[in-house]
């Protein structure tokens, strides 16, 4: 059966054979690749482990001592790769029941699994390729079978029940339909789908112990915040598909999300508060009400830039899973993580394929790396994908059947060294898994009310934590609470900040915020408040001047009447805290503390409504256009292409030390902020005489501190305009740029910003036009009008930094989209507590 592949394939491991990492407690020994040496511990090792399962053993050592391993003998090759095939297909854990797979293409190159959907009316539906089928082989015979096959659709993501009997997976029919859930008995009988609805994506289904079905959805409707992509979050439902629920909600992707063995789930999530967009995409765990989510490993490593594909090893606290780059498809380096040797960075990678796949996570800190290395793994050859731990020492895996080839076999790995092709068909062979029994975690009880009220969050200590280094004990004064909302359209062109924002939200950053309030910190460091649940929250802590001194810079979401919390700020999560800690806290002595707003109600964070109005009140006397101290930093808050021309100058100029989109790793307290911004020095060294009055001075404070956000919404206007903002179209910006020679493109973005030179105020002192206004009156007239008319346009159609701004209509229909899928969502809630059902219309 395809022998010829299998004897090449072996041929090509032979002679790409290398020696593993060496480096001490970084990963497991292993001493080379389809060695007769690794064959014969594995075949060992199946006779101690399995006896009289594994009748074959003795006569396989006996054959492997005659073979006289010879590379230079094709004929001893064959004789190896017979021998070492027969060897380890004999394991009854690879050949004692049929395995279950995927056939189709590969996915085109996007980014990784946050990309693959492919979803009607979405930027990437046309690159939807079919056909695919879901099919079983029997290793011992060769017999594949077809249990499910569509022509022009895809068949994805399948999961066995626990007692093997039934595929859960989902499926779309052609690039018309979208993904849905599906189940099908073992034998390919009883084909029924599950879940319904137009324009919704249903991807990675799997079995919960209760009998429920967690899976992945775009039924909350988001974008990627650094490009234009749909994302998917964490749902539930029951078997039946009745009281279809959110248990996840962090602001972009959680996908492949499969059950550990105490009945929590471990998924790969990416996030962004205050974060680039090649490191934040690691490991989370959560329980099965969405209640409790934890990361896992990988938040703060700088290279791989996606962990995903995870599964936990049988018997071990480790996690297989593929190490991937962000652009790219979902595949990448085999990786074991044993997390019990950190929560990031290399010393928990346990063993990784290809060995010296190790060296792509060195990062710049160590002098091996330099700029982001969230696209490393591109490197790696060969490729793997859909690990699936049969033990703690055999994995089934899909991989490039050969270097330089898409195309995808089905492989069996083990710890000894050998790695060999199982299976391979056109036009791809992926998920593979056994079509066996396996042990049924626990039920986990729900610690959710699902009455979209208040949770409760409690921190014990916050000077407790691996990043809280010479903060004072009784510095703290305040926590502050923040939500980082979700993107729910996007824009063709977009801001050069970092990634493509679209449309332009801020300098160097994707965000945009809501303060939802502050609470009081105890002397003992402790705290404890309510949190409104559905909310993507961070939380920062403050000293007695309302100013930063620690940023979390990752979120959470605490459910409708749960109780959780932490040991400290940046606690090291594998440490168990003391016994008495929880208990003598003082915040934990009393109510929960409510929060309490900023300045009024928690609303979208606006520049120009909260900050602006301090600088018009204090500063633009002096720092105007056409004033002196306008030369060294202009405060006017008149409105440029993309921001305005405070905005603009303050971050240009360095005036602000906020973190943008940050780098990787956990800053030290006081590292970023207010208090380290020359802005702030100068107000608080009273500048010219001027003084701040308090709230003066806490905007202004506060806004650094969240991170400089500019635009309160991802709403726009002007969706077709220079970064999603310009009221001037391409022709205009064409034009405006041959008569003045200034480029406006936005490409320019943050880095090569060559600070404001459109004033659609007071178009007259718009700095592009100096030159002319002096040299050539024609063209400056010629110039000076298009500015003019973007003015008018202006006023008639404000943008979303304006009074009586309105989405442009495509906006509107995405912001219909989200509120229907809301009332479905609550709706549903409300079936749970009443214990009745409600399905997807059919």
């Amino acid at each position: 059966m395809h022998m010829k592949s299998v004897v090449f394939a072996v041929a090509v491991s032979i002679v790409l054979a290398m020696a593993a990492i060496a480096e001490p407690g970084t990963a497991d020994a292993v001493v080379s690749l389809n060695t007769p040496a690794a064959l014969r511990a594995a075949i060992e090792d199946s006779v101690a482990a399995y006896g009289g399962e594994y009748p074959g053993g003795q006569a396989f050592l006996n054959r492997l001592q005659n073979i006289e391993f010879d590379l230079n003998s094709a004929k001893t090759r064959k004789a190896f790769a017979d021998l070492q095939r027969e060897a380890l297909i004999a394991n009854p854990l690879v050949s004692g029941q049929p395995v279950l797979f995927v056939s189709r293409k590969q996915y085109e190159k996007d980014h990784h699994n946050t990309a693959t959907l492919f979803q009607t009316g979405e930027i990437n539906t046309q690159k939807f390729k079919g056909p695919g089928a879901l099919k079983t082989i029997d290793l011992a015979t060769g017999e594949i079978k077809v249990l499910v096959e569509v022509r022009e659709g895809v068949v994805r993501d399948p999961e066995v029940s626990f007692d093997g009997k039934r595929i859960v997976f989902s499926m779309r029919n052609n690039i018309e339909d979208d993904y849905h859930i599906y189940e099908v008995c073992a034998d390919g009988t009883d084909l029924r789908q599950i879940t319904f609805g137009n324009g919704i994506s249903d991807i990675d289904p799997f079995y919960l112990p209760d009998g429920d079905i967690a899976f992945s959805s775009s039924r909350e409707p988001k974008y990627c915040m650094c490009n234009r992509h749909i994302m998917t979050n964490l749902f539930r439902m029951g078997p039946d598909g009745s009281n279809i629920h959110q248990i996840a909600k962090s602001t972009l992707f959680e996908g492949h999300g499969s059950l550990m063995p105490d009945g929590r789930i471990l998924y790969d999530r990416w996030e962004y508060i205050d974060r680039n967009f090649g490191d934040a995409q690691g490991l989370w765990t959560v329980n099965a009400d969405g209640t409790n989510q934890c990361v896992y490993w990988g938040n703060n490593t700088w290279s791989p830039g996606g962990v995903i594909d995870s599964r936990i090893i049988p018997g071990t606290e480790r996690a297989l899973c593929i190490f991937t780059s962000c652009h790219d498809r979902p595949w990448g380096a085999l990786a074991i993580i044993d997390r019990r040797e950190g929560l990031d960075g290399k010393e928990p990678v346990a063993r990784i394929w290809p060995p010296d796949a190790i060296a792509l996570m060195d990062d710049p800190k160590n002098g091996k790396g330099n700029g982001y290395g969230f696209d490393n793994f591109q490197k790696v050859s060969p490729k793997y994908e859909d690990p699936y731990p049969l033990s703690d020492k055999h994995f089934l895996v899909s991989r490039w059947t050969a270097k330089g080839e898409s195309t995808m076999g089905i492989y069996l790995l083990d710890v000894f060294g050998n790695e060999i092709l199982l299976h391979t068909e056109g036009p791809g062979c992926f998920d593979p898994m056994p079509l066996a029994a396996r042990p049924r975690p626990p039920v986990m009880p729900t610690r959710r009310d699902y009455d979209n009220d208040e949770g409760f969050l409690y921190v014990a200590d916050v000077y407790r934590g691996t990043h809280m280094a010479g903060v004072k004990r009784g510095s703290v004064k305040y926590l502050r609470v923040v939500e980082s909302p979700e993107k729910r359209n996007w824009t063709d062109s977009a801001w050069n900040g970092q990634g493509a924002i679209a449309p332009a939200m801020n300098w160097h950053d994707f965000n945009n915020k809501r303060i939802l309030g502050t609470v009081p910190v105890e002397e003992d460091g402790s705290a404890y408040f309510e949190v409104p649940s559905d909310r993507y929250v961070y939380f920062q802590l403050l000293d007695k001047d309302g100013m930063l001194v620690q940023s979390m810079r990752s979120g959470t979401v605490v459910q409708s009447g749960e109780t959780t919390g932490c040991v400290g700020c940046h606690d090291d999560r594998r440490n168990a805290p003391p016994a008495s800690l929880g208990e003598s806290a003082i915040a934990m002595r009393r109510g929960p503390s409510k929060l309490d707003g900023w300045y009024g109600k928690p609303r979208l964070f606006s520049y120009m409504d909260e900050v602006q109005p301090v600088f018009d009140k204090h500063c633009t006397e002096c720092h105007d256009y056409g004033k002196e101290a306008g030369e060294i930093l202009n405060l006017s808050g008149d409105r440029t292409n993309t921001f305005n021309t405070s905005y603009n100058e303050l971050w240009r100029k360095k005036y602000i030390n906020a973190i943008g989109a940050g780098t990787f790793e956990i800053r030290q307290p006081y590292a970023w902020g207010s208090h380290s911004s020359k802005l702030i020095q100068v107000i608080r060294a009273e500048h010219y005489g001027v003084k701040l009055d308090k709230e003066s001075f806490d905007r202004i404070v506060t806004w650094i501190d969240i991170n400089a956000p500019y635009y309160p919404s991802y709403d726009s206007a002007y969706p077709d305009g220079m970064a999603g903002r310009s009221p001037l179209d391409k022709g205009q910006l064409k034009r405006l740029a041959s008569l003045t020679g200034i480029l406006f493109s936005e490409r320019t973005g943050h880095n090569k910003n060559g600070g404001p030179q459109i004033n659609f105020a007071r178009p007259e002192l718009s700095p592009c036009l100096e030159i002319l206004r002096i040299e050539e009156r024609l063209k400056y007239n010629q110039a000076i009008g298009i500015i003019e008319k973007g003015k008018k346009v202006l006023e008639q159609t404000p943008r979303a930094d304006m009074a009586g701004f309105r989405p442009s209509p495509l906006d509107q229909q995405r912001q219909q989209k989200y509120a229907e899928r809301k009332a479905v969502e609550l709706k549903n809630r409300a079936a749970i507590r009443t214990s009745t059902k409600v399905f997807d219309p059919k």
